[in-house]
């Protein structure tokens, strides 16, 4: 069965094109040329991952995805954004996004996010289908059906993009993985040698996993090569 793609762009050539493209990669799609239909089939569509713009008629894409993550935490959402409009990244994943994709951009870059965020909401699925529901690591519970995690039953926010790299480190425990690796199978993208992406990402799990606890961290860095989850 073909995954199913939702495409919330005004912009009709954009929104062609990223149809055509994403059809003959072998998707099925289904197009929205305002945040209401958008927000409409989001919700009672069949989709496994939306492509969502941010400037929307009649509903913006900021208030479509807050309502969209009320009824649904697991469905995959990239933004399509402008190239001056940090504050509205940042706050796109601050409400749930899984990640954001800057305009203009190159169709090669769209078409391995989708493939990254298909895969990682796969391997959720798949985890959870398989009786594993949770993962721990010391005091940490992640669980993969709701994307909750908790420390010490003390409940902490994840973006998704920080879920997602948790638990590709988890996936991972007791092996180091490079910066190449985290960049392939979380972005999956290519990885440019002076992106910082990735140390701002473990430094916010950090920040958010490790600051009121007084255990051991939970992600180690290996210097010069990547980082690691130990099992104790």
């Amino acid at each position: 069965m073909k995954e199913r793609i939702l495409v919330v762009e005004d912009e009709s050539q954009i929104a062609k094109i990223l149809k055509l493209e994403l059809e003959f990669e072998g998707y099925e799609v289904v197009v929205a040329h305002n945040g209401r239909l958008g927000l409409t089939l989001a919700l009672e569509g069949s989709f496994q991952l939306i492509l969502l713009d941010l400037m929307l008629p009649e509903l913006n894409g900021m208030e479509v995805l807050r309502k969209i993550r009320k009824e649904n935490h697991l469905l995959p959402v990239i933004l399509l954004t402008a190239r001056n409009m940090t504050m509205d990244k940042v706050a796109g994943l601050d409400l749930g996004a899984n990640d954001y994709i800057t305009k203009p951009f190159e169709m090669e870059e769209v078409l391995a996010r989708v493939r990254s965020a298909l895969r990682m909401a796969a391997y959720s699925k798949k985890m959870a289908t398989n009786d594993q529901e949770q993962l721990f690591i010391q005091d940490v519970m992640i669980n993969l059906q709701t994307r909750e995690v908790e420390r010490d039953g003390k409940s902490i926010f994840l973006t998704p993009k920080e879920f997602d790299l948790l638990v590709y480190l988890l996936m991972n425990k007791n092996r180091i993985v490079t910066r190449d690796d985290i960049i392939y199978h979380v972005w999956g993208y290519e990885y440019e040698g002076e992106t910082n992406v990735i140390d701002v990402y473990i430094r916010h799990l950090r920040k958010k996993l490790d600051d009121d606890f007084s255990d051991s961290q939970i992600i180690q860095t290996v210097r010069g090569v990547g980082y690691i989850i130990r099992e104790s």
